[in-house]
């Protein structure tokens, strides 16, 4: 089961709502991308998952029915709040919390278990810092499929030496892999946004060893320059000898150093 453009308009207009554009609001109205988003997301039975922004409810049915032990949708509308509430009223394992991914308190609510997957349809405004949060902070989430605009996923899988690959590029590589698993047009939405969007999945690994601050210090300070080389932007904290001993071209620019190489350099600057 999963809404259509009429059920959509339809669960809006039984409450006098309308899409906020504040929120970034665009609800899915096709059946085929919902299931294929809660396919890729590989959600099965015992499987505990967080939806976030989950709106009108039409992902989390499918979430829902592939079996999952557990989904907690977050919406941080009141008025989609309630029209959520009905939508999954016969579906005992979903749980609906009205708050802000922005500032929940994660440890509660997702005390039911220690391994979660994360599933979101994220505006572009909390996108990048939502998700680079989640990873800093939330290790209970093991594994997110995560709807963006297209062009904030490729920066959040980008590689060395694209146009995309900047700072959030090395913050994801260093907590996960990313990659972009399919593309969603703006024809299945409703309303219709003015960007097409992409789907992102990130699978946490251990991160490396590494002072993690200093690393990040100079990730920050080399992307605040990134078309200067290293070795102008880095000139106050690098010496040549320091980018020797890291194996660091020193006349390289930011876009071109994969992590391994920000590690390297990490530990070269003590």
């Amino acid at each position: 089961m999963t809404h259509s453009r009429r059920d959509v308009r339809e669960l809006l207009e039984a409450r006098s709502l309308a899409p906020r554009r504040d929120l970034g609001q665009n609800f899915v109205a096709d059946a085929n991308t919902v299931r294929r988003i809660a396919q890729l997301a590989r959600v099965g039975p015992g499987d505990h998952v967080v939806e976030i922004g989950a709106g009108l409810g039409s992902l989390t049915l499918a979430l829902a029915e592939r079996g999952a032990a557990e989904v907690v949708a977050v919406e941080v509308d009141a008025g989609l709040v309630e029209a959520l509430g009905g939508v999954v009223a016969d579906h005992p394992t979903v749980r609906v919390v009205h708050a802000d991914a922005m500032t929940v308190d994660w440890a509660e609510l997702l005390a039911g278990s220690i391994c979660w997957t994360l599933v979101a349809n994220l505006p572009y405004n909390i996108a990048t810092p939502l998700v680079a949060d989640l990873l800093d902070t939330v290790p209970a989430i093991e594994r997110m499929l995560v709807m963006v605009q297209r062009e904030v996923g490729e920066r959040l899988a980008a590689r060395p030496g694209t146009p995309a690959y900047g700072a959030v590029s090395v913050k994801v590589a260093y907590w996960a892999e990313a990659r972009v698993v399919g593309e969603v047009p703006a024809s299945v939405f409703v309303p219709r946004p003015n960007v097409e969007s992409a789907l992102v999945e990130i699978i946490r690994r251990p991160p490396p060893a590494v002072d993690a601050d200093r690393l990040f210090t100079l990730v920050r300070t080399a992307f605040g320059h990134r078309r200067k080389m290293l070795r102008r932007s880095l000139h106050d904290v690098v010496s040549p000898e320091q980018f020797a001993v890291a194996g660091i071209d020193p006349t390289a620019r930011p876009q071109d150093v994969a992590l391994a190489g920000w590690v390297r350099l990490a530990h070269a600057c003590p």
